[in-house]
């Protein structure tokens, strides 16, 4: 059964501002109100939210350091220095390595070389064996993308060996920050930059534009990067507004006209090349593909010794021949295929100790351990299991001689305090309040499992162990007309800080289609009807609720909450329903 939600209706704007947004923009006051609940409640804040403007980004040298890193990249290409272009095996990470190495390349820079760690050997961030072998290939400047920031030691190390660091991150830095040539980061707490909420790849972007600015090349020759920046804003999971928002805007313009061809390849397995890409098209199909080379175990290496896995991701994003893009597409799709069936089953062994140990159904936290698990997938088995449980999760596996994992939370509880609890425990750690990553040696494993479950137990919020719908809106299904339609996507790219609407209908009953579907009869497609003048019947589709089938085809009448999107199918687009949550109407209540 799936877990029982709770629905809270937002706050709603104040009728005065609606009415005159909803006046002056000749939009529907629903529509209006949606607008005053984001903080967008003047006509000249809608205007602009409306029409992202390029000329609206900040000036990059406002960073911290972009001048020296700017002036030592210049360096690097009037001597012909060879450079190494360094990024975590992530989609941020490696779509930030694609970025600055595509653009050094389009400026004439020949000597490059790219590297992702792996993920197995070397870990997450900067390590000894990138440097080494930089050294070796008599690297001068490594520019390190999406990490570096907590790196004090391995960038002196490279120091010793003549080898300069750039640093582009996004993370919070530590007290110390590495004495590198240059560090750019908006969360840097001497760093006055006006918007700290870049992805590691806009941070990689923002020195791309510094040295475009200087250098008079105009921003018309490096928006054609923007399709790999908006993957990885999406991917990233960073908020959607300021200056993110403008660069996915158009990043998502370029991906939906002319996308790299290695981008390319992967818009066409995933079947999107007639549809309108959006932010949930990169979430949930492009971006896992390009993660899972990151996340699988590789043993091949190429010419110069360094290892698949990631950098297999990287050749796909800066690779220019179509015929080349595609093959590497197929791989990159057949390593996602293999993550997924690693991942089901892992989660299925997850699932299956759960309810084998009632003892553990009674935490208001998950700790799991298992040697054997891969450890590339933890963190989406951990994932996963939030939507069973809905708790704090901590998955576990053994990978050279440790035990390391992925945690993951639930809105309102701070995972990273949590994990931070435990510390003497642990080896090292690192993340935030929603995500962590952890390691530890296994002795410690039992003790850290009773001290994280003690200290969720002692601090979280009871309500919040119950899952709940923020709903923007309640709504007519006769108010859903194509002009309702298209005005609502003007509000895109959704995603943090500007999700996609959630709106509640009361009081709908099937409309003579209510079906199971999916491999697993694991959905529930319906049509359903509002018995409201106009009677209006839509196209809905329900995920992972099967649950209410019987009761829907039976006549009786359901509450939903939903988000409205484009169903494309057979190059047909229609307005459909996604439905987050269903509840069994026993009072026939309506939106009357």
């Amino acid at each position: 059964m799936p877990i029982e939600k709770r629905w809270e209706v937002k706050a709603q704007g104040n009728p005065q501002t609606v009415a005159h947004i909803a006046s002056v923009m000749k939009i529907s006051p629903v529509l209006a109100n949606l607008l005053v609940q984001r903080g967008i409640d003047t006509v000249e804040k809608v205007k602009k939210f409306f029409n992202p403007q390029l000329q609206d980004l900040h000036d990059p040298f406002l960073m911290k350091d972009m001048e020296r890193a700017v002036k030592r990249v210049e360096e690097a290409v009037e001597r012909g220095e060879k450079i190494m272009v360094y990024g975590d095996y992530d989609v941020d990470g490696t779509t930030a390595v694609a970025l600055v190495y595509k653009f050094l390349r389009q400026i004439g820079h020949k000597n490059l070389m790219f590297y992702i760690p792996d993920r197995y050997t070397e870990g997450y961030g900067i390590s000894h064996r990138g440097i080494d072998i930089a050294h070796r290939k008599g690297v001068k400047l490594i520019i390190a993308l999406d990490c570096g920031i907590k790196a004090v030691e391995k960038v002196d190390y490279a120091t010793e060996k003549g080898v300069d660091f750039i640093i582009c991150d996004h993370h919070f830095p530590a007290e110390e920050i590495p004495r590198a040539v240059a560090v750019l980061d908006p969360k840097r707490t001497d760093c006055t930059y006006p918007f700290d909420e870049l992805s590691g790849c806009g941070v990689g972007f923002k020195l791309v534009q510094a040295y475009a600015q200087k250098h008079n090349i105009p921003f018309s020759e490096i928006v054609s990067l923007l399709d790999l920046l908006v993957v990885s804003i999406a991917s990233d999971i960073v908020p959607l507004v300021d200056e993110n928002r403008i660069l996915a805007h158009y990043g998502l313009k370029i991906l939906n006209s002319s996308p790299s061809e290695g981008l390319s390849s992967i818009i066409k397995i995933c079947n999107l090349e007639q549809h309108n890409i959006t932010i949930d098209d990169i979430v949930f199909k492009i971006g896992p593909r390009i993660n899972a080379a990151g996340r699988m175990r590789m043993d091949e290496r190429d010419d110069n010794g360094v290892p698949s896995g990631g950098y297999a991701a990287v050749k796909l994003l800066v690779e220019g021949d179509e015929t080349a893009a595609s093959e590497f597409g197929e791989v990159i799709d057949s390593f996602n295929q293999d993550r997924k069936s690693i991942d089901r089953s892992v989660t299925q062994e997850a699932h299956d100790y759960i309810e084998s140990h009632p003892e553990l159904k009674q935490r208001k936290s998950t700790v799991i351990y298992n040697p054997k698990w891969m450890k590339g997938i933890v963190g989406i088995v951990a994932s996963r299991l939030i939507e069973t449980y809905y708790r704090p999760t901590v998955v576990l596996t053994m990978s050279n001689g440790f035990v390391t994992g992925s945690a993951r939370s639930i809105p309102g509880f701070d995972l990273y305090q949590a994990v931070e609890s435990c510390s003497d425990l642990l080896e090292n750690f690192g993340g935030h309040m929603y995500a962590a990553g952890l390691t530890m040696r296994p002795e410690n494993v039992e003790e850290f499992t009773r001290r994280f479950n003690d200290y969720v137990e002692a601090n979280i919020n009871p309500q919040i162990l119950v899952p709940q719908v923020d709903i923007d809106s309640m709504l007519l299904f006769s108010d859903i007309t194509p002009a309702f339609h298209r005005e609502l996507n003007k509000f895109q790219p959704f995603g943090p800080g500007n999700n996609a609407p959630v709106f509640a209908t009361c009081g709908v009953t099937n409309g003579g289609d209510a079906k199971l579907v999916g491999a697993d009869a694991e959905h529930l497609r319906m049509d359903l009807t509002q018995k409201q003048k106009p009677n209006t019947t839509i196209q809905t589709i329900a995920f992972q609720q099967p649950t209410h089938y019987e009761w829907v085809r039976s006549g009786r009448p359901i509450d939903i909450c939903y988000q409205i999107v484009e169903n494309h199918y057979r190059g047909n687009v229609t307005t459909q329903l996604r439905i987050k949550d269903i509840k069994r109407n026993v009072s026939n209540n309506t939106n009357k």
